[in-house]
C-alpha cells in the first residue's frame, strides 16, 4: 500500500491542502513555490486581472516551458545520436585504414 501525506503549500498567500506520497514532498514543495513566483509576477505586471486568470496563465507558461524543455532534449539526443554515428564511422574508417596500412 502507498503511504500518502497531506502537505501545506502556500499560494498567493493562500494555503491549499495537497496529498502526495512523502517521497515526491519536496517536489511538490518545489513545483507550488515555482507556481507562486509565476502568479506573483503575473499579478506584479497588471495585466491580469482576477485569481483564476492568474492561474491559468501561469499554467500556460509552465506548459510553455515544459514542452520547450521537451524539444530541446529531443533536439540535443538527436544531436548525440548523429555524433556517435559520425564517431562510429569515423573508427571503422580509421581501423580499415590501419588495416590497408598494415600490408
Amino acid at each position: 500500500m502507498v503511504k500518502i501525506e497531506t502537505v501545506t503549500v502556500r499560494i498567493l498567500d493562500k494555503d491549499y491542502q495537497v496529498s502526495c506520497p512523502p517521497e515526491e514532498k519536496d517536489a511538490l514543495m518545489k513545483a507550488a513555490r515555482t507556481l507562486d513566483e509565476r502568479m506573483r509576477a503575473i499579478r506584479s505586471s497588471g495585466t491580469v486581472i482576477g485569481l483564476e486568470r492568474m492561474a491559468i496563465m501561469a499554467a500556460l507558461n509552465l506548459v510553455y516551458d515544459l514542452d520547450k524543455a521537451k524539444l530541446s532534449a529531443v533536439e540535443d539526443s538527436s544531436v548525440s545520436a548523429a555524433l556517435r554515428r559520425i564517431n562510429d564511422k569515423l573508427s571503422e574508417t580509421l581501423h580499415q585504414l590501419e588495416q590497408t596500412s598494415a600490408f
